[in-house]
């Protein structure tokens, strides 16, 4: 377990270790401890790169992308969870079939449907994507919980007058916080990280996310290393912060998502 932990963390050494080390020592030590360490890679990959409007970008259309998915995914999958009829059980089949296609099987479709609406280029165009893509998942991890949690707490809410949709959202969506965290952490990694998407969209718009910027910015700063990992690690750690905050949620939502 030890030599796993350290093969996985050399990257996370050598990325940190370089950001914070000047063209002098790199070429002298690549690997060795920075000595001393210098902050100013940050702030030239900051403002070279343009990563603030960038980062405005990717918080917007991962933000609301998520609010989507959470109220969405929420939704459907109670009704999936709870229903008994045929057509219940039809559409989570076909959320079901979503996950197991790659949507870059209807990359040209989705691009030209995206395009039909004049989304192209902006924010909602990418939000409505990512809603879209990651609806599957989402649904499926909510109705596994939600199949796990006994109905007596709605059907008492129910019973004391209230409707389906007071007792979904007052009882039972409280009770769905492990698997809202697990939620929130996935599709954040993946909305956030994503690349191809991004720049097939938001390509020469200015709107592009921290991946397409930072692409762009290691393409013209190659030769200065200490600058091209500065830009790396600004552009995961936002992603990073977010899911040690949410860590404690992941695995136990996710293998409680699983039961049904």
């Amino acid at each position: 377990m030890v030599a796993v932990a350290v093969a996985f963390l050399f990257p996370v050494y050598a990325l940190i270790t370089l950001s914070l080390k000047d063209p002098a020592q790199i070429a002298h030590s690549p690997l060795s401890l920075p000595a001393p360490p210098t902050l100013d890679n940050f702030g030239k990959a900051w403002t070279a790169a343009a990563l603030g409007p960038s980062l405005v970008n990717s918080t917007v259309i991962t933000v609301v992308s998520l609010v989507a998915l959470v109220a969405l995914g929420s939704f459907a999958a109670y009704y999936l969870a709870r229903a008994k009829s045929r057509m219940g059980y039809g559409l989570y089949v076909l959320f079901l079939l979503g996950i197991v296609l790659p949507f870059q099987l209807g990359m040209i479709p989705l691009y030209q449907l995206v395009s039909d609406l004049g989304l192209i280029g902006s924010h909602a165009g990418m939000i409505v994507f990512y809603t879209g893509i990651q609806l599957p998942f989402t649904v499926f991890l909510y109705t596994g919980f939600i199949r796990a949690l006994p109905r007596d707490y709605a059907s008492a809410a129910q019973i004391d007058g209230a409707s389906h949709f007071t007792a979904f959202t007052k009882v039972v969506f409280p009770l769905l916080r492990p698997i809202t965290g697990t939620v929130l952490i996935l599709n954040a990694v993946f909305i956030w990280n994503d690349f191809f998407t991004p720049l097939l969209y938001l390509g020469g718009s200015g709107f592009e996310t921290i991946p397409v910027s930072v692409f762009a910015f290691v393409g013209q700063y190659v030769s200065d290393h200490g600058l091209v990992f500065a830009g790396l690690v600004l552009g995961a750690l936002p992603v990073v912060v977010a899911f040690l905050l949410l860590q404690r949620y992941v695995i136990k939502g996710f293998a409680s998502g699983l039961k049904g």
